[in-house]
């Protein structure tokens, strides 16, 4: 992970490999700390994809570190 704080728009709506890459992790690191329920996703409407927000992504390095 990243050791500098992502630079994020905190209602910004991020896709699983956006946030992979500002966090500076694989997409499946991703997914496994949704699953453990470390990060939490939205769902788009129009195609039901996970969207991660920039104020989650934030919440979530802030506690790694």
């Amino acid at each position: 992970m990243v050791n500098v704080e992502p630079n994020v728009k905190l209602g910004g709506r991020y896709s699983v490999e956006e946030t992979a890459t500002l966090l500076g992790v694989h997409r499946n690191s991703i997914l496994r700390y949704t699953n453990q329920g470390k990060l939490r996703f939205g769902v788009r409407k129009g195609n039901s994809r996970r969207f991660y927000t920039g104020a989650e992504i934030l919440r979530f390095w802030r506690a790694a570190y």
